[in-house]
């Protein structure tokens, strides 16, 4: 069993930063696929970015391509998503979500991880 906590979330005011944190305890991630999600009011849970396979390779979404960065430590206990020029509409519950049996056509999407953290809240104001 695989249990994520988050941290790092906050206030912050659009062009600022923020570094989100997910670390397990009892397994690390060097098996697994990791990702970061996030869900606004109202809206559907919507895929940040992952690492597939212990970082063989990375994907982001389009909103967010060259502005956040996700990364995993040596000993692959935690990663983090890196956010800068922090915009309004990145607000939202960001989910740290892990998985053994990702596949590519699943690396996107909430069913291609079995492991999900409580969240944490990031608010951007403008």
């Amino acid at each position: 069993q695989v249990q994520l906590v988050e941290s790092g979330g906050g206030l912050v005011q659009a062009g600022g930063s923020l570094r989100l944190s997910c670390e397990t305890s009892g397994r690390t991630f060097s098996r697994h696929s990791v990702a970061w999600f996030r869900q606004a009011p109202e809206k559907d849970r919507e895929f940040v970015a992952a690492m597939f396979r212990s970082a063989s390779s990375t994907y982001y979404a389009d909103s967010v391509k060259g502005r956040f960065t996700i990364s995993t430590d040596n000993a692959k206990n935690t990663v983090w998503l890196q956010m800068n020029s922090l915009k309004p509409e990145d607000t939202a519950l960001y989910y740290c979500a892990a998985g053994t049996r990702t596949i590519l056509s699943t690396v996107r999407r909430p069913e291609g991880y079995s492991y999900w953290g409580q969240g944490t809240q990031v608010t951007v104001s403008s």
